[in-house]
């Protein structure tokens, strides 16, 4: 007999201990059938002050994963969905590509990450030019920006909003948020990209993809749906943007 709740697929989540958004998040997206298990990296919540501090907070979400990643395993999932996001940019496409590859030779198992997750989301919509906003400090921007440059996409604006603690990402409001896009958005773009996975814009994002009529990417959106497609679950998700409802 199989798992009695999650008789369709069981997730492993694998998120900082810090963050407040992923599992709300992804728990509205989970169709019938699949049940989502989450797993906590323990970071401490610094004061990043610098490129340097948030260069260094984020070394250590990416030392302590493996631990997080053990620890779920035991209640054997069939997949993992990584709900951390700039370490997942750091290195480029190839960078991208070691990391998760070190998480799935420890698993078992294979995982989506947010990185490959936005950039096979682009390509589903057909971008070609895109704008980003982050919480991240500028550094991290830059290796957003050249993980996207590598991915075959231009970028023509991004916004690091620069938040000085990690629990700080989540208080991030939706005011603050539209007054970003209106400065990302333009008639060069494309399409529009959230990253940060403890920064809150599922709704906004689906909001904005319709007022604007081009594609308004949030990063939880888009590695929740690409873990389901990667697991042949094609369930249409309404209300969370075209993404889910559509590819």
């Amino acid at each position: 007999m199989g798992d009695v709740l999650g008789w369709r697929k069981l997730l492993g989540v694998i998120a900082p201990s810090t963050n407040t958004v992923v599992q709300p998040d992804m728990e509205r997206m989970r169709p019938a059938g699949v049940t989502n298990h989450f797993s906590r990296i323990y970071v401490e919540d610094p004061l990043a002050l610098s490129n340097e501090d948030f260069i260094a907070g984020t070394t250590a979400i990416a030392e302590n994963t493996l631990d997080a990643v053990r620890s779920v395993m035991t209640c054997k999932p069939d997949y993992l969905v990584l709900g951390m996001s700039a370490i997942t940019f750091y290195g480029g496409v190839e960078g991208s590509r070691k990391w998760k590859r070190q998480v799935e030779e420890l698993a078992g198992v294979g995982a989506s990450t947010g990185a490959e997750s936005v950039a096979a989301a682009l390509h589903a919509y057909g971008a070609k030019t895109v704008s980003f906003v982050s919480p991240y400090y500028p550094v991290a921007n830059a290796e957003v920006r050249n993980f996207l440059e590598e991915s075959g996409f231009t970028v023509k604006r991004d916004v690091p909003l620069e938040c000085r603690r990690w629990t700080d990402i989540a208080k991030v409001g939706p005011d603050r948020l539209r007054e970003v896009i209106e400065e990302l958005d333009g008639d060069d773009v494309d399409a529009i990209v959230q990253v940060g996975t403890n920064l809150s814009m599922v709704d906004l994002a689906a909001e904005y993809e319709a007022k604007l009529g081009k594609p308004v990417i949030a990063i939880n959106t888009a590695t929740y749906w690409h873990a389901l497609r990667a697991q042949g679950i094609a369930d249409r998700i309404e209300g969370m943007g075209r993404l889910l409802a559509e590819y």
